[in-house]
């Protein structure tokens, strides 16, 4: 029996809650993105290769793990910021880890990747993964991403495959697939050093390693 098309409303709906949850639904699909991406957010929080005292930030954390990763990662004296659009997240966040948000370990902001509310140059290290497909213009997002980080830091962009993303039907509402290189060239016309790294798996996935290029 052949498969009946996916209703084009659905499609929409489940673009929309993947670029920021939200409501009742976007509890379930944070709880999805948490399972799903948890090799990728693993892999990237283990790229910052961090000691423990270090500042760093998930931009974009969706579901949490990233949060949660990267808290644990920075346990002698660190301190961990979370950025993310979604109200809903924010909340989330905010109840799963309130002793380290009352402690000052865990800073949450409501903001998108081209405004960072972040100072200059101070993070260590930064995660962003799956995001870049919600950012119209890159320019000023990459820009925000360099600003942000120390001379010594180093970040993580994590993007799925495009050619397999470009294969799921809810890619084509909501979402910008950019071939990897040309996400390499505009990281390294913005002033960084990237190593790009593989990883199997359905979908194949880039973890894009960031370290800025000396002015």
């Amino acid at each position: 029996m052949p498969k009946l098309p996916v209703p084009d409303v659905l499609l929409r709906t489940l673009s929309r809650q993947l670029g920021g949850p939200s409501g009742a639904l976007g509890v379930v699909v944070a709880r999805m993105l948490n399972k799903g991406n948890r090799p990728t957010i693993t892999a990237a929080a283990g790229a910052l290769e961090l000691t423990g005292s270090e500042e760093v930030a998930d931009i974009g954390f969706g579901g949490g793990l990233g949060l949660e990763l990267l808290l644990d990662a920075t346990r002698d004296g660190g301190r961990v910021h979370g950025v993310d659009p979604s109200p809903d997240m924010l909340t989330r966040a905010r109840k799963a880890h309130h002793e380290e948000v009352a402690a000052g370990r865990l800073a949450l902001h409501e903001a998108g990747m081209e405004a960072l509310p972040i100072a200059d140059g101070a993070l260590d290290g930064w995660i962003s993964l799956n995001t870049v497909y919600f950012v119209e213009d890159l320019s000023p997002a990459l820009a925000e991403l360099r600003r942000v980080l120390a001379s010594a830091g180093r970040g993580v962009l994590g993007v799925a495959d495009p050619d397999w993303m470009a294969q799921r039907a809810f890619t084509k509402h909501n979402f910008t697939l950019r071939p990897v290189p040309d996400v390499v060239a505009a990281l390294t016309a913005t002033g960084f050093s990237v190593e790009r790294r593989t990883m199997e798996g359905s979908p194949p996935f880039n973890l894009l390693v960031c370290r800025p290029v000396p002015a």
